[in-house]
């Protein structure tokens, strides 16, 4: 298996981690042809600071205990965006309005979406 691909489906266990945690608006973005710094985007919402929280620890611990991986974790639930760094894959966790106002998706928008869960 390709490098690219084993990241893919690190990522993919993200949104699935993700999904189990009631995540929503999930996106699954591929950047790797038009950033240098990673690979994938994984963005999603949450509705309130303790669900922010549940979904970064979520992902770290898929992260962790499949791929031991850690990632560096940047913000805070209060502040309603968090990204965590897994090298090649940077995950964005929003609060809803954090998310409109930063519109990652349109700054972005030369990535190719892989998955959109609603």
């Amino acid at each position: 298996m390709l490098e690219l691909e084993k990241v893919l489906e690190q990522a993919r266990e993200l949104v699935t981690a993700l999904e189990d945690k009631k995540a929503e608006d999930i996106i699954l973005l591929d950047i790797h042809e038009v950033a240098l710094f990673t690979d994938y985007f994984v963005i999603c919402s949450g509705t309130s600071e303790r669900m922010l929280r549940s979904l970064i620890n979520a992902a770290n611990d898929v992260m962790q205990s499949k791929y031991q991986s850690k990632g560096r974790v940047m913000g805070s639930p209060s502040n309603g965006w968090i990204a965590v760094d897994f090298t090649n894959i940077v995950l964005h966790v929003f609060s809803p309005d954090q998310r409109d106002y930063y519109r990652l998706e349109e700054l972005w928008s030369n990535g190719k979406v892989l998955l959109k869960v609603k």
